[in-house]
């Protein structure tokens, strides 16, 4: 029997017109759909995302900065967002995530016909709101990857449903299931700033997505429906019950027991001293962190930008030389487009350890919390200008505290708003309720603004950086005590008058001039040095020396004479010194004066801890460097980093300056690294202290790590009245031997304790006691009249 007689058996000719409409109906219909959906298919009803647009959405994907011990230490953002992979998965999150959002994953092909059709019949005619929504994980990843407008009418709505189905099916054609909720998982709001799993995780548990428990998988899955509605800490309530029904849907569909079901509903929802926002204020390494994000957003020099000519040039010099130096701005991404730090994701690799910056950030918090913060305040507490213990009278208090307003965010934002000034004096000094920094821990109090800006005067700040001589690499940096509430830089940015520290620069041009040698013989007399403008200079000592004792330059550099300094200065010049320090990588202003003996060069610490690498390099400056490289959200190098070298001097000379400064340690200024801080192995050092004590410093040098501290005021005019507790070895010294003893007790780091490696031919004979120290050029030259 023929189909066509099977279909119209017994009809009757009225029957077969309307089977044969009917027929045509549906055929009509049935090419109506195909059209339809290649018409969306091929963005006929609006544009449908390529492949390569898949591949490439436009998500704001946070830049991370990574340690070079493989910890992240920050984020830069818009959107605090990391892409993720799904071995970072932890196996639970998975099924969590599937057996509340999506059961039959694995079994559709993007768009899953029973869950539409059980919405169709259930919600929309059953009015069954419980049923359960009908778009799959892949249908929710579309969604989320290309945002919808906010006001939709009911056909752009079907219209925009339509091309999320489309570009699902899409998705699956091109992805793997692993990879799609990998990426569905990444791209996610999970609230307090958290976008996608990786950073849902450190925020709430501070762990990383692998390591998630089973009850913390389904309390960020259970987030997934309405981040605010079911946030733990706003809503607890809300969180809990919707963790329920996630770990519900897990018995229910065999990921775990009904044991395990009542024993997870009775689990807190997560620890408060786990729960962190992200935020770049805190975490590990602020200050550089900060430094980064500025160098390589910078924009190339401008002459109205800067207070000299001179800082102008060096800036224009390192903008030139310098890759990471506004590296964003100087590099193009494919389409031409300049690099974003906050929306590229890129991945930073940086020279810093973490366990180091740990270290240091603990140094300077014990120092300056436990012992120098309450030496300071018990010896100036009475002072009648306190803390302003270097100031001549109330009107010079006034004039700092009034310039310390102007420069504060608040002065400058208000006037930015077009405030008046009398305005803007009212709002300083009204009380407000505010939270202050102590060594105790964060305080609520009421103050005016004015009163915190006096109240933050009273604590000294501090600078401290480490870096491997041979490599350049900065092991650790630590710009102030807290970036939230100190955020000046007191590594890259701060410049203070260095001080003694500045004397082995003199003493390693004498050295290299090879009229001297560490044990030549100088003897302790006042030196005049004639300026050519009718002026002399005759410098003082700091200590009480006899005078016309015979001492050897070893002893001199180890005790910081003046006179010795002032003597040895005079000698080779001015000029020559400076060009040494260039050599020797400072870039700051040095003014070609003989003072600069005893220190009066304004630097920053990086310059000067930099600087000591040439000593323990074999007279091989290298520059320190922060980044090693930086890859693209998919691991493609985009740039590696080298550190620029120089030869600033010989092995020979590098080394007989390690000896000198070995002595500052055995015997001299910084004999308390024995003494007080029982550490053995080799250091070279110098210690520094400017007038009235404003400055104390200490550059420590060891074979593979050199490291520098700076301790003083916000302001010149606050300081220690007395040199015994006001001195670098007081101040900043026990910064760098806190740091090294935790350093070297790290078995982790491995750091060798061997001594500085010997020149295999040696000119100079080391030992004193020995050598006659009588050279002819010396012998001619120390006569008294070179002293007057």
């Amino acid at each position: 029997m023929k189909l066509k007689d099977f279909l119209w058996k017994g009809a009757t000719e009225n029957d077969k017109k309307i089977l044969i409409k009917l027929w045509k109906i549906y055929a009509g219909l049935v090419i109506f759909l195909i059209i339809f959906f290649i018409g969306v298919y091929f963005g006929l009803l609006g544009p449908i995302p390529s492949f390569r647009t898949l591949e490439n959405p436009k998500t704001n994907i946070a830049t991370e900065i990574f340690s070079s011990d493989g910890v992240l230490m920050g984020k830069y953002y818009v959107e605090n967002r990391s892409l993720c992979e799904y071995n970072e998965l932890s196996p639970y999150l998975v099924q969590a995530l599937i057996a509340t959002e999506d059961i039959r994953f694995y079994k559709h092909a993007g768009v899953d016909v029973r869950g539409v059709m059980r919405v169709f019949f259930k919600t929309i005619l059953g009015g069954q709101r419980s049923s359960g929504g009908g778009s799959t994980i892949t249908q929710q990843l579309a969604k989320n990857l290309f945002k919808r407008p906010q006001t939709l009418s009911t056909l752009q709505l079907i219209s925009i449903k339509l091309r999320e189905w489309m570009t699902a099916i899409k998705l699956e054609r091109n992805y793997t299931k692993e990879e799609i909720i990998a990426m569905y998982l990444s791209i996610v709001d999970f609230g307090n700033q958290s976008f996608g799993i990786k950073s849902a995780a450190k925020t709430y548990f501070n762990k990383t997505p692998k390591e998630l428990t089973i009850e913390e998988s389904a309390l960020l899955v259970g987030m997934l429906q309405a981040p605010s509605r079911y946030n733990p800490i706003l809503n607890p309530e809300n969180a809990k019950k919707r963790r329920a029904v996630v770990l519900s849907q897990m018995s229910k569909y065999g990921f775990i027991t009904a044991q395990q079901l009542d024993s997870l509903n009775k689990l807190p929802l997560l620890s408060e001293k786990k729960f962190q926002i992200q935020d770049h204020r805190a975490g590990i390494a602020p200050y550089f962190r900060e430094y980064l994000r500025w160098l390589m957003t910078a924009s190339e020099p401008r002459r109205e930008d800067f207070n000299s000519e001179y800082d102008y040039q060096v800036a224009v010099k390192e903008w030139e030389e310098n890759p990471l130096y506004g590296w964003c701005n100087k590099n193009k991404k494919p389409d031409g487009s300049p690099y974003n730090l906050y929306t590229d994701g890129l991945k930073i690799y940086t020279t810093i350890d973490s366990r180091m910056q740990k270290y240091a950030e603990e140094a300077v918090a014990e120092h300056l919390g436990k012992t120098l913060q309450k030496q300071f305040f018990k010896e100036i507490k009475r002072h009648p200008l306190a803390p302003f213990t270097g100031a001549s009278s109330k009107k010079e208090v006034e004039k700092l505290l009034t310039l310390s307003i102007k420069r504060s965010d608040r002065y400058l934002n208000m006037k930015r708003d077009g405030y008046t000034d009398e305005q803007i004096d009212s709002a300083f000094r009204t009380p407000i309720r505010m939270r202050v920094f102590s060594w105790n821990g964060e305080k609520d109090t009421t103050m005016s603004p004015f009163d915190s800006i006096k109240y933050y005067k009273w604590f000294l700040r501090a600078g401290f950086m480490a870096v491997d001589p041979v490599t350049g690499h900065v092991k650790a940096y630590v710009g102030g005590l807290n970036y939230k509430y100190f955020k000046y830089d007191h590594v890259t940015r701060s410049k203070r008058q260095v001080g003694s520290t500045f004397k082995p620069f003199v003493y390693a041009t004498v050295l290299a001039d090879g009229q001297f040698t560490p044990c030549s013989k100088v003897p302790l007399l006042p030196v005049t040095i004639d300026l050519g403008n009718g002026e002399t200079w005759t410098p003082k000592n700091s200590g009480n020396f006899k005078e016309g004792e015979i001492v050897d330059l070893r002893y001199a550099l180890a005790l910081s004479i003046n006179w010795v300094s002032a003597f040895l200065i005079k000698n080779v010049s001015p000029k020559a010194v400076i060009r040494l320090a260039r050599k020797m990588g400072i870039k700051s202003y040095i003014p070609s004066v003989y003072a600069i003996a005893l220190g009066v060069p304004e630097l920053t610490l990086y310059e000067m801890v930099g600087a000591q690498t040439t000593y323990a390099n074999r007279g091989i400056y290298t520059e320190p460097i922060f980044v090693t490289r930086i890859e693209d959200r998919f691991g493609n190098i985009l740039a590696e980093f080298k550190p620029r070298q120089q030869e600033a001097m010989n092995a020979e000379t590098a080394y007989l300056m390690i000896e000198l400064m070995k002595g500052v340690v055995e015997y001299g200024t910084g004999a308390r690294i024995r003494s007080v801080y029982g550490i053995k192995y080799p250091v070279a050092g110098k210690t520094g202290t400017t007038d009235n004590n404003s400055d104390g410093w200490f550059m420590g040098i060891t074979p593979r790590l050199v490291a520098g501290a700076w301790v003083g005021g916000e302001d010149m005019q606050i300081h220690f009245l007395s040199t015994s507790l006001g001195q670098g070895a007081n101040m900043a010294l026990p910064i760098w031997a806190l740091f090294m003893k935790k350093v070297y007790n790290d078995p982790s780091l491995n750091i060798p304790t061997s001594d500085f490696e010997k020149p295999a031919h040696l000119s100079v004979e080391l030992d004193c006691a020995k050598s006659e120290s009588k050279s002819p050029s010396s012998e001619k030259k120390i006569k008294k009249g070179m002293f007057q």
